[in-house]
């Protein structure tokens, strides 16, 4: 069991290519597609606060609509690429134990983390649609000078849950069918 950062690479590992057949491999192409663009985002962000930091600080110009832009563009690349790294297993994971179970009770562990990770995940996605919906028909917008509208980041958001929940939703399913050693 090593304990080392291996970096992150776009492939899934190697187990996992195929699970959940075409659907498995439909949200694998999106994931894909996702890490892409959110990657682009976190740039753009990092651009977009490094000219807001500079104005400010030679041309002491307002900076009103880079801070919330740069917050929308890595909320965004957060919660979008969250199903991509779910899909990688490479959320927040406590291996202390694993290597005192047995490959069996690991198998089952493992089932009843993705079950209760999916349950919070799809009410999350839940209650972020209805926030969505809420932002969409009251026309809710930041309370900034520059004030965007509030779906776009709310959309983000659920769609990023969304997904998130569905990649989890497959990892139970495959864990049920898979038999464990």
């Amino acid at each position: 069991m090593a304990h080392v950062f291996e970096g992150v690479d776009a492939a899934p590992p190697e187990a996992d290519q195929g699970a959940g057949g075409p659907v498995g491999r439909l949200l694998a192409m999106v994931n894909g597609v996702i890490v892409a663009l959110s990657s682009v985002a976190l740039v753009i962000a990092s651009l977009v606060l490094t000219y807001s930091v500079a104005s400010r600080y030679f041309l002491h110009l307002s900076t009103d609509w880079q801070d919330e832009l740069s917050v929308f563009l890595i909320v965004g690349a957060v919660f979008m690429s969250a199903a991509a790294i779910q899909a990688r297993r490479g959320h927040i994971g406590i291996e202390a134990i694993v290597g005192l179970l047995s490959p069996r009770v690991n198998h089952w562990r493992q089932l009843a983390v993705d079950v209760a990770s999916f349950l919070f995940c799809a009410f999350f996605a839940w209650k972020s649609w209805l926030l969505l919906d809420e932002a969409w028909t009251e026309n809710f917008h930041s309370e900034s000078t520059w004030g965007p509208p509030l779906w776009i980041p709310y959309s983000l958001m659920s769609v990023g849950m969304t997904l998130l929940s569905l990649q989890l939703l497959l990892q139970v399913i495959t864990g049920l069918t898979r038999r464990p050693q």
